[in-house]
């Protein structure tokens, strides 16, 4: 056997170290085996890839000043500051 069976939520939880290279090959092609057959975890990656994408390009002047403020205070609140 060259992979495990993974659970949707343990793709969830090792997607970003799947993104980053950062798996050993034998969690990498449980997760690889895992994308072939399920349609919503390959979706959700390809989410994650694009947003990372996209986020490499967006400029701080690219977003609403009220977007912006909503985000800022987003963050401030949950992190206490």
């Amino acid at each position: 056997m060259t992979h495990r069976d993974l659970d949707c939520v343990e793709v969830i939880e090792i997607v970003t170290d799947y993104l980053e290279g950062l798996l050993s090959e034998f969690d990498r092609d449980s997760l690889d085996y895992h994308l072939t057959i399920c349609g919503g975890c390959a979706a959700y990656l390809e989410q994650m890839q694009a947003a990372i994408r996209l986020s490499g390009t967006l400029r701080r002047e690219d977003l609403p000043a009220p977007l912006m403020d909503a985000l800022l205070h987003s963050f401030r609140g949950e992190h206490g500051h």
